[in-house]
């Protein structure tokens, strides 16, 4: 495979870019060396500058459920954008699409529109602190809700020495720049553990504003919440008096056209929204019943900006509503099929092959492979102990080099898109297998 064109550009941005990138998830902490430079894609494939063709399985994080440039959205876009690109008042679609999301989603009666997932989450907490007066969040090990300084605690894989004990894990700030101040309130729990959340509870329930979670954990590949655990994170916080906080940046509008609201049967307080909302651009909405989301009223818990609700972002929200809604809800049913055939696919190949121990976890359209020797990973802390990253690393990057794109980072993880078809999965399955037999035990 030719990458001649990507290494000289990384050459060139290492000179005016940091990292030569956007994100750090784009560059070389993520690839390894140079990342390819992407410059095309349409449907389920993507074209690098060298002209390397690649089945995406990695969907821009997963903000694309319809695959890219979709004539749909193309058409809209075209469309809209000849009327102007962004107005910065009220809007006509803004309220057609709000009037969708309350008629699709029973715990959601008011919406309030943003820009980016972390901005989206940042409003949620301000909010939460400002209805019940009280300053102490309760997040998760693991889950990431943006990079907002009180909640960028504990996202990494660390060494296990260094989490603590369950009962009482050690607060890691993920980044330098972080004030001891803006993360002092924040309770640091595992997931899906019922006796340490019940503990927290105990403990700080009391002085809680919310309890935030995602709704599968998708900061370390794809891990599945316990049967039940879900039901029990909502009700003791709703008896303590703290919001249940369910964030669904990146859940929504993938795992079923509810989330995991609906897929868990929940009833959060508030609800956050990103990523697939846009269909690839940037949009994002808090969403909750009307004596949450009217905290936001008149300014009294402030939430402004220039760039709240993006008018080609509203426009692309509405035509991925209306397209994968259609036909009761078939576009998300072909999402959940694509995710879980590649699933059990992969699963089928790994146990063929007699040289790597290969677990795949997943949920409907979401899946992750892990190379580890355990059964399965349930929470951070066995993330962080049983599974070979660096094996997975070697392993997407064998795998881009056959065609198949993935991100070689182990804690996100692969996406299927509504134009995936059973001939993407059969070829994407085949390479998995070569490179299985490739790699050395």
């Amino acid at each position: 495979m030719n990458e001649t064109e990507s290494r000289k550009l990384y050459d060139r941005a290492l000179k005016v870019l940091v990292e030569g990138v956007g994100s750090a998830s784009r560059g070389p902490a993520t690839f390894g060396g140079y990342p390819p430079y992407m410059r095309r894609a349409e449907g389920a494939r993507i074209w690098d500058v060298d002209g390397n063709e690649y089945i995406d399985w990695m969907l821009a994080f997963g903000a694309l459920p319809m695959g890219h440039a979709h004539p749909r959205i193309v058409e809209v876009v075209r469309r809209e954008v000849a009327n102007g690109t962004h107005f910065a008042t009220a809007l006509e679609v803004e309220v057609e699409v709000a009037e969708i999301l309350v008629d699709l989603l029973p715990h959601a009666e008011k919406i309030r529109f943003a820009n980016t997932g972390t901005e989206a989450a940042m409003a949620a907490f301000r909010l939460a602190r400002g209805l019940t007066g009280r300053k102490t969040i309760i997040k998760f090990e693991g889950h990431y809700h943006g990079w907002y300084d009180a909640v960028l605690l504990n996202t990494n894989a660390q060494m296990p020495t260094a989490l603590g004990h369950r009962f009482n894990p050690i607060r890691i700030p993920d980044s330098s720049g972080l004030t001891i101040g803006s993360w002092q309130d924040t309770i640091v729990v595992p997931w899906n553990d019922f006796e340490a959340f019940d503990r927290a509870m105990d403990a700080h329930g009391s002085e809680a504003a919310c309890v935030v979670t995602e709704g599968v954990m998708a900061n370390m590949g794809v891990i599945p919440p316990k049967p039940g655990f879900l039901a029990h994170v909502a009700e003791r916080s709703k008896a303590a008096g703290a919001l249940f906080y369910l964030d669904e940046t990146v859940t929504g509008f993938r795992l079923a056209a509810g989330g995991c609201a609906q897929l868990f049967d929940l009833k959060p307080d508030i609800v956050t929204y990103g990523k697939a909302l846009g269909q690839g651009f940037p949009i994002a909405a808090i969403a909750g019943p009307n004596w949450v989301m009217e905290g936001l009223e008149w300014g009294k818990v402030l939430h402004y900006g220039t760039h709240n609700a993006p008018r080609l972002g509203l426009y692309a929200a509405k035509t991925m509503l209306t397209e994968m809604l259609a036909n009761d809800h078939a576009g998300f049913h072909r999402l959940q099929q694509i995710g879980d055939l590649m699933a059990g696919r992969i699963r089928e190949v790994a146990r063929a092959s007699n040289k790597n121990r290969v677990l795949v976890q997943g949920v409907g359209s979401m899946f992750q492979i892990f190379f580890t020797e355990a059964p399965a990973i349930d929470n951070y802390r066995a993330y962080c102990e049983h599974v070979d990253r660096g094996k997975f690393r070697d392993f997407a990057r064998r795998l881009r080099k056959k065609g198949v794109f993935m991100s070689p980072s182990n804690a996100l993880h692969s996406l299927s898109c509504l134009v995936h078809t059973d001939a993407d999965v059969d070829a994407t399955v085949q390479r998995i297998g070569e490179v299985l037999e490739d790699m050395q035990t």
